[in-house]
């Protein structure tokens, strides 16, 4: 069971810890006046600001508007009479939850301009109450300025993220069907031809087992080949499964840096023909760990691979143009660099990471290991 105060923040967007002191505060500038009308005034537009606030918060469509349109013209009259300025910030965190970008700019515009005249008008009047609290009237201005906007991106980047995580998920589950179906022909067209014919084979021999023994001795040897061969094949599959190849790995890249609006630029073949499949597959989970760090953590715009094959080492650079590694330790410190500098020490090979302010570039350097031919495996 929820806590009431998680209650309150998930549904009204009301959080004790921090507005506590802005519910209170106005029954003190209200009660410091001396006119028993001017004290009910005042109680009444305070319970009606809180409750527009709340039905603001619940509300869905025009209704928003509605509400959050006599918030504003409350905390004008707040303003006015008794020099409380302080519902401008419900109002900038409210208006920052807004996510259609016309109504929130629209109210944003309304709700700052009206700050703005309702604070001059209080200056103007030489209000007392306004140059008393002027470094707090000032701080609440910023506020009106800056919370707004840094909420609305805020709340946009959480779900850019949250639409990434789905891309993800969908993508993985994608490529876990084709995976699955790619398997499924392998099999059939791998073991499904070879045991029809040992069966075949089988069969003609027993027939033949009375009649000519020396043409059952032929069909042995063949159905001991074609075993042999169903063997190898099955080997060969077995062995793709376990590992990535680095083409299919850039696929999945570039789904993903599409999904989190960054431009993926790659140069160079990511078919490797000639690279063993365990260097392969390395560079493949390298690859996908740094990818993931430059979606999370750079806050990049274009990120790009390089894949070149030198004389001796196979070269493989992720490059991004965020905000570097300085800003981020955490990411330093993660487990995912560490990890890939592990798979990398297991087949000889080494990353060196330059970070800037303009961005972050990853280099790996794994030895060009040619996989073995058929005949030089023993085939």
């Amino acid at each position: 069971m929820q806590k009431w105060y998680q209650i309150l923040h998930r549904n009204t967007g009301l959080s004790p810890y921090v507005w506590v002191v802005f519910y209170i505060l106005p029954f003190y500038f209200i009660f410091r006046s001396s006119s028993t009308y001017e004290v009910v005034i005042g109680i009444v537009m305070i319970l009606m600001f809180f409750v527009c606030y709340v039905l603001s918060f619940l509300s869905k469509g025009w209704a928003v508007y509605f509400w959050t349109s006599w918030q504003i013209i409350i905390s004008i009259a707040m303003t006015v009479l008794f020099g409380y300025v302080y519902f401008s910030l419900f109002l900038a965190f409210f208006i920052g939850h807004i996510q259609n970008k016309i109504g929130f700019f629209t109210l944003y515009t309304i709700h700052l301009i009206s700050t703005v005249v309702t604070i001059n008008m209080g200056f103007l009047s030489k209000n007392a109450e306004f140059f008393n609290q002027l470094p707090f009237v000032l701080v609440s201005l910023v506020a009106v300025i800056l919370l707004p906007v840094t909420t609305y991106n805020w709340n946009k980047r959480e779900k850019l993220q949250g639409q990434l995580e789905d891309a993800n998920k969908r993508i993985s589950e994608l490529v876990k069907l084709e995976e699955r179906q790619r398997i499924a022909r392998d099999l059939h067209d791998t073991l499904g031809q070879k045991l029809s014919l040992i069966g075949l084979k089988s069969d003609l021999a027993s027939k033949l087992i009375s009649k000519n023994p020396s043409r059952v001795q032929t069909e042995l040897e063949e159905i001991r080949q074609t075993a042999r061969i169903a063997l190898k094949e099955v080997r060969e599959m077995v062995t793709q499964m376990r590992g990535t190849r680095l083409e299919d790995e850039v696929f999945r890249v570039r789904q993903i840096t599409k999904a989190a609006e960054i431009d993926f630029v790659l140069e160079g073949d990511p078919n490797l023909q000639n690279t063993s499949l365990m260097t392969e597959n390395v560079l493949s989970m390298c690859l996908k760990e740094a990818v993931t760090n430059v979606v999370r953590h750079s806050g990049a715009t274009t990120c790009s691979v390089v894949i070149e094959p030198l004389r001796t080492d196979l070269l493989l650079k992720v490059k991004d143009n965020g905000i570097g590694m300085a800003e981020e330790c955490a990411y330093l410190r993660g487990n995912g660099l560490r990890g890939m500098k592990e798979r990398l020490e297991f087949v000889n090979g080494s990353m060196e990471i330059d970070s800037a302010q303009n961005g972050t570039t990853v280099t790996i350097k794994v030895p060009n290991v040619f996989k073995q031919s058929e005949k030089e495996a023993g085939v």
